[in-house]
């Protein structure tokens, strides 16, 4: 066998780094291609980059460990070659050190207009945003409520047939190839719109900006693992333009996004007392105009250029990050929220981050779905608010806009009068039931059900929120609860949550929780209020809300666990993501069972409980996809990270698939 060094060396490197052997935060370049092993009869084996797991030269023979197959050893080895292509993979640096004039900046401003266009483009579909636009309701739609929004309970859809858009809903947890994707546009428009510029060459003039970016980049990355699992994060991230791309683990995005926060972080603080002040106003009047997530109590004349507010935003990120993975790693997620918390987290209503409608001039998609009768409040949600006397329930929800008759189909157990009059009751859907069809309630009764008050909504211009105050609040009450330092006791950080629940802008003259909350605060014990289905559709469902609100230093951490999770699932509405995660986490908070899971993939399991238990939870979102290379990379890469992510048990693309932090484990 001829020894070819060169070849051998490179054959290594591209076994360490190009197969997902290490850990992420060390993963700077992939080597995509071909190894070829040339024996000396003339007999040639191709094996290729993506199941390739290690290749090594031992005394007499070659040792390939491929994926799927087994391991295969070649003997009378001519010699190895490959054919490769390296590409770095997710470097962003940050070279905020640089000294760079005020002049510079502008003149960076002013060369890169088209790339900063898109990457404003790219905030926008963060929640819902298309072509260039704020969020529109039909993108909105897509994102959330086709999927989470309806997987939380928040809502439910009342009719199947969406002609316009070439998909039908059989019901809550249906496996529609059409629209069960939709929650990933947040992430793609980040790779399309905000890739390029992270990685164009004069976003360094500005490395405050790109922090920023690079900080809302990671924000999506984190919500898109969170919903499907492993990502091609690096490839994006790098901008990379390749034919095939490389899933990376759930685990190691985690640890490479704080790495990034961490810096981004020191970017910030460095440019506090390093930047001119000439410097500063460019940056402030930037943000103001290019980035546009700023409170809504930042006028259009306001200096924008205290950069405090992206540092606790980065650090309230980092503590979202540390509670999700706090019974999976929980020393480390210790370490990151005690880190997060030190160094300044959103403490106040004006450091929230959101897109806002009162500033930008749009409209809440919402009001508009609403109007089309696509949505109607989920049966759940409107019992648990009903139960615990929500001040929601005294001005945010609509009564049934029609009659509703009890159905000649009704169960015969069910107790729904004959008929319920028009404007009568606060009615929800229970999520899985059939729809109906058609949006008209007069044929579709569905469509008669509870619907958020559009007027209301339309005077209080509720934000679509990043980051808001109350969900940093619940987060630290749960750090607190689990014995991490985090300023504070669990029950003031509780009950500050729920003081700042409310989803109006802050501004807005319209604020009517802020009358009710103090009751709300003392409420003890739930009513005990059954649903009932009008139509009798469904089974009459005793409560399943058994804790009321106040806080009571006696309880044990669970029900203190329980009360922390409702509360904040309560103030996260109608945000579904974050609401999703803690449900498949925790099993909090306790809502209905989902019916009609058939409609699946065969995997979530229905068990005619009177709660939703741990099988009745979809816990991802599978990937599809019609396209044949993206297939491949699914099977090559995709689920074998989703496998590592799990200490290698064995994994399948499913709705009830756990992801790395979803551990089957106590709370406690």
């Amino acid at each position: 066998m001829k020894n070819n060094k060169s070849a051998f060396f490179a054959i290594a490197v591209s076994a360490m780094l190009g197969m997902g052997a290490i850990e992420a935060n060390a993963q700077q370049t992939r080597y995509k291609g071909t190894v070829t092993i040339h024996q000396k009869d003339g007999t040639k084996t191709s094996i290729e980059e993506a199941g390739l797991k290690r290749i090594s030269n031992k005394m007499n023979y070659v040792y390939a460990d491929t994926w799927p197959t087994s391991p295969q050893t070649y003997a009378d080895v001519d010699h190895v070659s490959f054919d490769w292509i390296a590409h770095e993979v997710g470097n962003i640096s940050l070279n905020y050190k640089r000294e760079i004039s005020a002049d510079e900046l502008k003149q960076a401003v002013k060369d890169m207009r088209t790339q900063l266009s898109s990457a404003l483009n790219a905030i926008y579909g963060l929640r819902g945003g298309n072509y260039g636009n704020p969020p529109t309701p039909l993108s909105y739609q897509f994102s959330y409520t086709f999927g989470p929004d309806c997987y939380v309970q928040y809502f439910c859809v009342p009719h199947y047939d969406f002609p316009y858009s070439n998909l039908t809903l059989r019901s809550t947890y249906d496996l529609c190839k059409n629209s069960i994707g939709g929650p990933g546009a947040g992430f793609s428009a980040m790779k399309l719109d905000m890739a390029p510029t992270l990685n164009a060459e004069k976003i360094d003039y500005m490395p405050e900006i790109k922090a920023i970016y690079l900080t809302l980049f990671n924000y999506a990355a984190i919500e898109n693992v969170d919903l499907f699992g492993p990502l091609t994060y690096y490839d994006n991230k790098g901008n990379f333009e390749g034919s095939s791309f490389e899933y990376d683990r759930v685990k190691d995005i985690y640890y490479q996004v704080k790495a990034d926060i961490d810096a981004a972080i020191e970017c910030f603080k460095y440019y506090k007392n390093h930047r001119s002040d000439a410097y500063k106003k460019t940056i402030g009047r930037f943000i103001l105009s290019r980035v546009q997530l700023l409170s809504s109590d930042y006028p259009d004349y306001a200096d924008a250029s205290d950069l405090s507010v992206w540092i606790r935003f980065a650090n309230s990120l980092k503590l979202r990050m540390a509670i999700h993975m706090s019974k999976v790693e929980p020393a480390t997620a210790k370490q990151w929220a005690e880190e997060a918390v030190a160094g300044g987290v959103i403490e106040n209503e004006t450091d929230e981050i959101g897109l806002f409608p009162s500033r930008l001039g749009f409209a809440h998609p919402l009001i508009e779905i609403m109007g089309w009768n696509d949505l109607v409040m989920g049966a759940s949600f409107i019992n648990l608010l009903q139960n615990l006397d929500h001040p929601y329930m005294k001005y945010l929800f609509t009564k049934n806009s029609i009659v509703l008759e009890k159905s000649k189909q009704a169960f015969s157990d069910s107790s729904a009068p004959a008929v319920t009059p028009k404007g009568s009751v606060y009615i929800g859907m229970r999520n899985g039931v059939s729809p109906g069809e058609g949006q008209a309630a007069a044929n579709n009764p569905y469509c008669g059900y509870s619907t958020l008050d559009r007027t209301y909504l339309s005077e209080c211009n509720p934000p679509l929120y990043i980051m808001k105050m109350s969900e940093v609040c619940f987060l630290r009450a749960e750090g607190a609860l689990r014995g991490w330092n985090m300023g504070g006791t669990a029950q003031s950080f509780y009950e500050q949550g729920i003081r700042t629940a409310y989803l109006e802008d802050r501004n807005s003259p319209r604020k009517e929780y802020v009358n009710y909350v103090d009751d709300y605060l003392n409420v003890v014990a739930p009513k005990g209020i059954a649903y009932v289905d009008p139509q009798g559709l469904t089974p009459d469902m005793p409560s399943v809300t058994k804790i009321g609100v106040k806080w009571n230093e006696g309880d044990s951490k669970e029900t203190k666990l329980e009360k922390i999770i409702t509360q904040k699932y309560i103030a996260s509405f109608p945000y579904s993501y974050e609401s999703w995660i803690d449900l498949r986490r925790t099993g909090y908070p306790k809502l209905f069972p989902i019916l009609n899971t058939e409609h699946g993939d065969g995997t979530i399991k229905f068990d005619n409980s009177k709660v939703q238990t741990a099988n009745n939870i979809m816990r991802r979102i599978p990937w599809v996809s019609y396209d044949p290379q993206t297939k491949e990379d699914i099977n090559d890469t995709g689920i074998p990270a989703l496998s590592e992510d799990t200490n290698n048990k064995p994994a399948t693309d499913t709705q009830m698939q756990r992801l790395w932090w979803d551990v089957d484990a106590p709370n406690f």
